[in-house]
This record gives C-alpha cells, structure tokens and sequence, in this order.
C-alpha cells in the first residue's frame, strides 16, 4: 500500500480544479482497497473515493483520505437465449466499455458513447443519454461496505434509480465503494435512434444499414459538435438536471413563453429543457473571468484555465436565481459539490 500525502487532484477531476488531498491512494484490486480502508479506520481518517473525477466540482481541499478507485478488468459472466451478462471493473473507462461492447456485439449502452467518467459512476448517477439510462441495462453491482468493510451485492431494485440518482447518492451516500457492475446486454439490437438529432446525424452520415456501431457514431459526433472535450476546456458535462414540473404548471408557463420546451412524463409531469431555461436568461456564452457557461451547450459550465470551484460555484447559484425569478423554476445540479 502507497499512501501519498498533499498530493494535487487537478489532473484527476475533469474540471481541472487545483485542490489537494490530505492522503491518497490508487487501489487496483478489492484487496488493495480493503487494505487502505483498513487503515482509515485504524487511523480515525475520513475517507473520500474518487473515480474519474467527471461528475465533481471540487471547491476546497479535501481534507480525508483519497482513494482512487482504478479496479479495472472485463469479463463475460453468463449469456441466455438474448443477453450477455458483462462483468465490468470500476475503474475501468466508460467509453472505452462502450467500445468494447460495440466491437464485441453487446446492445444496448451504444447511445452512451463518449460520456466522461468511469464505470462506478454509471450506477450511481444512473447515466443517461438519448433516450437510454443505466438502469435499461443493468444487472447487479458488488460495493465493498465502508463500515462494515464486507462485499454487498445490490440488484436494480436495490439501487432505487431515479433521474441521475441512486440510493449511493443519497440513502448509502459515502456509505460503500462500487467494486464492479453487471450489465445486461441484448443480443439482437432494439435500436433506439427517434431522441435527439440522431436519426439526422444518421442521415448525414449516409448510412444504409442500422448497426450499434452506426448510432455509437452518430453520437460520438453529435456530443463533439456542441460538447467541450475536458481534456481541452475544464467541465464536467452537463451541469443541471431537467426538471420536472406539473403539467398545469408547463401549460401556463407556454402561454408566456411559446418557445418553451419540455417532454411529457408516464408520471403526468412535464420534464422541462433547463439547457433551453438557462439560455433564454442570456447566460449561454457568458463568461466571468476564467468561470463560464458554454457557448454551444447552456447545460455545460467551464473552466477556461484558472477558475476556482468557488466561482464555478457561484456562476451556478446566479444561474439557479435567474430560472427561477423569470420562470419560477429550480434548477437542481447534476454535479456533485465538495
């Protein structure tokens, strides 16, 4: 086991926030990890697990013991008549699991091409893409219990997953480490192309036969023309979460404001564009000092160099008060604050 100490986190989180850790750990194995949990609880040290650092806004120092989770491996588990049961490490990459579904023949993660971040955080957040989330593929996880320091395996139901949220963000929160993900894919493809532009980024494409390979790419190139890449610009993807109002409430809001959009719900509900909110409150494209919102996607607050957490922060808190006095909408964040 290597413990560093005051180590800097800033190419570790995608918005490239300069913070540093008191302690910090890589772990690559359930027995490193339960090596070091060991340690925290023989020291009285608060731990904290970092993944890939896509769903973080960082604005101080983290006063804990860092463990980064890089437990990786890929492994087919178990196949029936119509699924591939696909044991996925943690720490292993997230588009680069895709990928390997679409060079294996797996269904069903295509539409989640190119999001940031590692495999542990797609339960967690229960990711989602055009017109797919993590919880249309998902089997099982095993978690190592922090306290407890003992695996638990957890099914969907288990999981409670809700729009970009799982009992590990609220109920368990801080309370386990995702050690590895199920997920069940489709042996025949149940395209799903009809959210979005992707049926018009197939079309210009010029494709003739529909493959998961073809819609992966089509997203791949819809993300890339309106979505900043972290390596070049600090982000962390899309910063609010849609949300939902009374459809009373969305009927009487159109009357003020025609171009409004949002989808109807199974629930009666009406999820509204917070992208399409933010942007007609003038900030899309605002910018203040190396704090901004980007100029492409509304949804996407970025770092341009040296912005700290604290006025990324801030930029979030006036763009939550400029919704809700024009519409009367809170914007809750998608993100993760520490």
């Amino acid at each position: 086991m290597q413990i560093e100490q005051n180590i800097s986190l800033r190419k570790l989180n995608t918005f490239g926030m300069d913070v540093s850790a008191r302690f910090f750990s890589v772990v690559d194995s359930v027995e490193s990890m339960t090596e070091v949990v060991k340690y925290c609880t023989e020291h009285n040290l608060a731990s904290f697990i970092l993944g890939g650092g896509s769903n973080i806004l960082f604005t101080k120092n983290v006063d804990a013991f860092v463990i980064k989770n890089n437990i990786k491996g890929i492994e087919k588990v178990h196949e029936d008549e119509e699924h591939y049961y696909i044991k996925v490490g943690a720490g292993e990459n997230w588009h680069q699991f895709v990928m390997h579904c679409i060079n294996n023949q797996y269904a069903g993660v295509e539409n989640l091409a190119l999001i940031p971040g590692n495999v542990g955080a797609s339960p967690m957040q229960n990711i989602g893409a055009y017109g797919v989330e993590i919880k249309d593929v998902f089997h099982s996880l095993e978690a190592y219990h922090l306290k407890d320091r003992q695996p638990v395996v957890f099914s969907g139901g288990e999981c409670s997953f809700g729009y970009r949220e799982s009992v590990f963000k609220n109920k368990y929160r801080n309370q386990f480490i995702i050690t590895s993900v199920t997920y069940r894919l489709k042996k025949k493809p149940d395209f799903n192309i009809s959210y979005g532009a992707i049926e018009q980024e197939l079309n210009i494409m010029g494709l003739k036969e529909l493959s998961i390979a073809a819609i992966a790419n089509a997203v791949i190139n819809i993300r890339r023309s309106k979505l900043p890449d972290p390596a070049v610009i600090g982000n962390a993807g899309s910063f609010f979460k849609n949300p939902e109002i009374p459809v009373e409430q969305f009927s009487q809001l159109k009357k003020e404001f025609p171009g409004m959009v949002g989808y109807e719900l199974e629930n009666g509900n009406v999820k509204v564009a917070a992208g399409w909110l933010i942007e007609q409150c003038g900030l899309k494209g605002y910018r203040s000092r190396d704090a901004g919102c980007h100029e492409k996607q509304a949804l996407v607050l970025v770092n341009y160099g040296n912005a700290t957490g604290e006025e990324i922060y801030t930029l979030s808190e006036d763009i939550m008060n400029s919704v809700k006095i024009k519409y009367g909408i809170h914007l809750e964040r998608e993100v993760n604050v520490i």
